[in-house]
């Protein structure tokens, strides 16, 4: 190879480790609108052995603008379990509206955090004891019929706002090794789960724009899989998004019913059925212009922020999928974006 070939192939092996680096995706957390922070952090500290590690609270104009939410003051309490962490935010003004009491598995303002447990039988008679409500209608343990999930036990309930949870027991053959673990009864968050209407348009979305890759799918089906929904008839598509680091996210397309009822176009970041996927990204300028390229598409992301904002601890961006679900992005290191100030 000459000296000049040798130093062109430096050149550009370089740049494509820089282009990678520069676009990584990390996956920091997810986070719910609660009505009460202090009873939702009992709640998880408590009953799921989340600990509190953080708090702050969020206000000014550039919150608002990140959010869409005019007048916004916001308590937040991040919790963490294992590696993993969500964050509770309660908005002390204006107050949002509750989640609708006759919300189902299938309807799309549905998201859950699947935490995995190393004993089923203990972490369900835990949660009796504390008296949760039922989303399911106990553990179910998924068929060896279906060998992407066959031997996996999973139980939905909700927490005292109605968010859907859920608890999972990953036998050895399948998940993360780290889940094997037996020194702790909660070990900490899979994925967030979110019901998409095609996932074929989503994967336009979370693929194409935010850079996850697809890391698994599986169509589940069968007496198991309804009563953990608890939605008869039940045909899933489901498939697992993994970003470069954290929780993974995965889609769930309803094949069958159909019935599910779309998220209202009204909805805000202070009503309790807002959750958010928090992620990291090195260059939300890029993001913000692949959103924009896509402007007036069908099924395709719409901004809540206008554009990247600057807030006091750096860049963000806040979008929506075309099923309703947030997204916000911040700024994570190399080239700083070119947000709007608005003052904080």
């Amino acid at each position: 190879m000459t000296r000049p070939l040798l130093l062109f192939v430096v050149a550009l092996a370089l740049l494509v480790a820089a282009h990678a680096a520069l676009a990584r995706t990390v996956v920091d957390s997810v986070g719910m609108t609660v009505a009460d922070l202090e009873r939702s952090v009992r709640f998880y500290t408590e009953v799921l052995d989340f600990e509190r590690v953080a708090g702050w609270e969020e206000s000014g104009s550039g919150y608002e603008h990140l959010y869409g939410v005019f007048g916004a003051r916001v308590r937040v309490a991040r919790l963490a379990l294992g590696d993993e962490a969500i964050e509770l935010r309660e908005f002390l003004a204006p107050h949002g509206r509750p989640i609708p009491p006759d919300s189902r598995s299938n309807d799309r303002w549905f998201q859950h955090v699947a935490i995995v447990v190393s004993d089923m039988e203990r972490a369900y008679a835990k949660l009796r004891e504390h008296a949760v409500e039922h989303a399911s209608t106990g553990p179910q343990t998924l068929p060896d019929s279906n060998p992407d999930a066959g031997g996996i036990s999973a139980f939905y309930f909700r927490d005292p706002d109605g968010h859907h949870l859920e608890i999972l027991q990953f036998p050895r053959d399948k998940g993360d090794a780290r889940w094997q673990a037996r020194d702790r009864l909660f070990l900490g968050i899979d994925h967030t789960a979110i019901v998409v209407a095609s996932t074929d348009d989503s994967l336009r979305y979370y693929r194409d724009v935010l850079g996850m890759r697809v890391a698994g799918a599986a169509e589940n089906f069968g007496p198991e899989q309804e009563r953990l929904n608890n939605v008869f008839g039940v045909r899933l598509r489901i498939t697992t998004l993994r970003a470069d680091a954290g929780i993974g996210v995965e889609l769930l397309d309803y094949l069958a019913p159909r019935t599910g009822r779309p998220m209202p176009v009204d909805t805000l970041a202070s009503d309790l059925w807002h959750w958010q996927v928090n992620y990291e990204h090195a260059d939300l300028a890029s993001i913000e212009a692949a959103v924009k390229a896509t402007s007036g598409k069908a099924a395709m992301p719409s901004f809540v922020s206008p554009g990247v904002v600057t807030l006091r601890d750096g860049a963000a961006l806040m979008l929506r999928d075309a099923d309703g679900h947030a997204a916000v992005l911040r700024q994570s290191g190399g080239p700083n974006a070119q947000g709007a100030s608005y003052g904080n």
